[in-house]
């Protein structure tokens, strides 16, 4: 797990082709909006989270992000567990985000 700032994150998911954003914050935060792009999964599924996380290459980047930053960090070590090679945790999370928001999908 690598934490990155706004700025590692923007350079990041641009610049590479090979990339998963992914949003573990409740369905109820989601509602205030998502960074573009993002697959939504909820950490608290506790199983099911595991389970969805699986479906996603594991080869690929995935840039994670919560609220604050300390969930996306949970996220990316249980990702880290199950084989990812590359996860980034956004520090400061969606709460400090300044990039631009879209509204979740229904």
């Amino acid at each position: 797990m690598n934490n990155i700032t706004q700025e590692e994150w923007a350079k990041g998911i641009t610049e590479n082709k090979n990339v998963e954003i992914l949003d573990v914050r409740t369905q109820e935060e989601i509602e205030a909006g998502m960074i573009p792009n993002a697959k939504h999964i909820d950490i608290h599924k506790g199983q099911g989270f595991i389970d969805e996380v699986e479906k996603i290459d594991k080869s690929k980047n995935v840039y994670v992000y919560c609220r604050s930053g300390a969930r996306s960090g949970q996220a990316c070590q249980i990702m880290d567990s199950l084989g990812f090679e590359n996860t980034y945790n956004l520090m400061g999370g969606f709460m400090k985000w300044e990039g631009k928001t879209t509204e979740p999908e229904e």
